[in-house]
């Protein structure tokens, strides 16, 4: 452990801010000066009710400071924003604290991951959680740490599983009472995945979900032979929760191996489905599958984004999810009844769904020796960067890729902390950089914002990008939409019509979710971009 700017610690920690109770983190949409959760609320709907920036100033947005991260790793984080001060990481695994109005830095904690530790895409983490004076990091190489919101000084650190078995963990962590859940990654080491739940005050784990059943278990049918003990199902993304059904869902990725079904015959649950739990005993209380026998890599990791909206005519508690299947879908998040789903990008692996809600496959579509082309390709239609619901538009906004993958076979067999995935699927055109697209096929491999009206699942607008995108997208009280791609720009469209009113060149991709906070009644928009993160504000 190592603490730096001592000098800055001591003299801010009285000015630091006060408890951040779980009261005030179910109620954040009384105070949207602050950003207390990844998603911006429990409810993870990624909407802020400042409204200071409007469609008619935010020409005048400029940039009021950037914090240099001294990492050259991915910089995937959303921060967090507690009464003035900003807490964000900067990769593998450095808590930073800023002064959320000047970008001054009060103080930074270093963990050095173990060298065991080989996440699959990137040694990269995306942010915190808080809860009372404490602040909680997962770690690359599967420890759960928890810090002292005012010194950075550890309180406690636990290990939560073996790095060198391809464990580690890479989102930020979700806080549910007087718990901190997280998920483990390494779905492409052939891991057995789980949720854990563990005591806020001292690092004790209360239960252990495990996303992949044992014998004996609901749901291990689905695994031929001892194939679960592989099964991945690894879980890379927040979950979120709703206090009045006290259920926590989260989204679970692949089976394993990724690209070769054949020694895993079955359904393969819980991998690429979303599980309800209750958050204070782990026990399943329902879950849907998107991609039974999943041979194409689509995690189910995306944030389970949730609204109270009209439904046919009545009111209805549902899920919206945007999955990486390229299938947009509507659930009852009381029950996990399927409500609706339609694709949002071009999709050719399924045609329909049968009247349970089961996707029913394309004869002949799956991985073969010679390679099979599918829609959408191998990073999915979206992938976990996340989308947002405006409760003022009603429209749910899709951050999206059009592409496809050339999907081959291959054979692999497990051995422990080694990949365990099968043969890497192959665009069938060079992917886009920097505006150069194909120009034989100049419809393949480009991003774009999509607004979809979750009561049909019909688009209503689309902002096509040059490049396809990794950002998250962030929508306000006013009507506008944030959101960045790959070739640095950052965006202000307006929510209703997807028109752009204002642009930054941030000079790196954008691979985070764009958050909005307030100071003095000043309000903030942040991004992370490159190796920085950049912070606007009306001049």
């Amino acid at each position: 452990m190592k603490i730096t700017h001592a000098l800055l610690v001591l003299a801010a920690a009285a000015s630091l801010p006060a408890q951040v109770s779980f009261d005030r983190i179910l109620a954040a949409g009384k105070e949207p000066q602050n950003w207390l959760t990844y998603s911006g609320s429990l409810m993870s709907q990624r909407y802020s009710t400042l409204d200071q920036i409007k469609p008619s100033n935010v020409k005048d947005l400029e940039l009021q400071w950037v914090f240099q991260s001294r990492s050259l790793e991915k910089f995937e984080a959303t921060a967090l924003v507690v009464d003035g001060v900003m807490y964000t990481t900067q990769a593998p695994n450095d808590v930073v604290a800023i002064d959320a109005l000047t970008g001054r830095v009060l103080w930074i904690y270093s963990w050095t991951p173990s060298r065991d530790a080989r996440p699959c895409c990137g040694r990269v983490n995306r942010g915190v959680a808080i809860l009372g004076n404490t602040l909680f990091m997962g770690t690359i190489d599967a420890h759960l740490i928890a810090l002292d919101a005012k010194t950075g000084k550890v309180i406690w650190n636990v290990k939560v599983a073996e790095a060198k078995a391809g464990y580690a963990i890479t989102h930020a962590p979700l806080v549910v009472k007087d718990k901190v859940i997280i998920g483990t990654a390494g779905g492409e080491y052939g891991i057995r995945g789980f949720i854990s739940a563990f005591d806020a005050a001292t690092g004790k784990e209360d239960w252990r979900f495990y996303t992949i059943p044992g014998p004996g278990e609901p749901g291990n049918e689905t695994w031929a032979g001892d194939s679960w003990k592989t099964g991945g199902g690894s879980v890379w993304m927040t979950g979120s929760y709703d206090p009045a059904l006290n259920l926590t869902y989260w989204g679970v990725g692949n089976p394993g191996p990724d690209w070769n079904g054949d020694k895993r015959a079955g359904d393969n649950l819980y991998s690429d489905s979303v599980v309800a739990l209750d958050p204070d005993t782990g026990k399943l209380k329902w879950h849907y599958q998107f991609s039974p026998h999943d041979e194409f890599d689509f995690d189910a990791v995306q944030v389970p984004v949730l609204a109270d909206i009209n439904w046919k005519g009545s009111p209805r508690k549902v899920m919206m999810w945007a999955n990486r299947n390229g299938l947009f879908y509507v659930i009852d998040r009381t029950t996990g009844q399927f409500l609706l789903g339609k694709p949002f990008v071009e999709v050719n692996w399924m045609n329909g769904f049968d009247e349970k809600g089961r996707p029913m496959r394309v004869p002949g579509k799956v991985p073969t020796p010679e390679g099979t082309l599918i829609k959408p390709g191998n990073q999915g239609g979206t992938n976990w960067y996340s989308p947002s619901f405006s409760p003022r538009t009603g429209l749910f906004y899709i951050p999206s890729w059009e592409y496809s993958s050339i999907y081959v076979k291959q054979p692999v067999e497990y051995a422990e902390g080694r990949l365990f995935a099968g043969a890497m699927p192959q665009s069938p055109v060079p992917m886009v950089r920097s505006g150069q697209i194909n120009q034989k096929t100049d419809e393949e491999g480009y991003g774009a914002v999509r607004a979809v009206d979750p009561n049909t699942g019909d688009p209503k607008w689309e902002f096509k990008m040059a490049d396809v995108t990794d950002s998250g997208i962030l929508t306000t009280a006013t009507d506008l939409l944030f959101v960045g791609g790959r070739e640095g720009y950052f965006f202000a469209l307006d929510a209703k019509n997807g028109n752009m009113l204002w642009k930054a060149n941030t000079g790196g991709q954008i691979s985070a979710g764009p958050m909005s906070y307030a100071v003095n009644g000043k309000q903030y928009i942040a991004v992370a971009s490159g190796s920085s993160l950049f912070v606007y504000a009306l001049r």
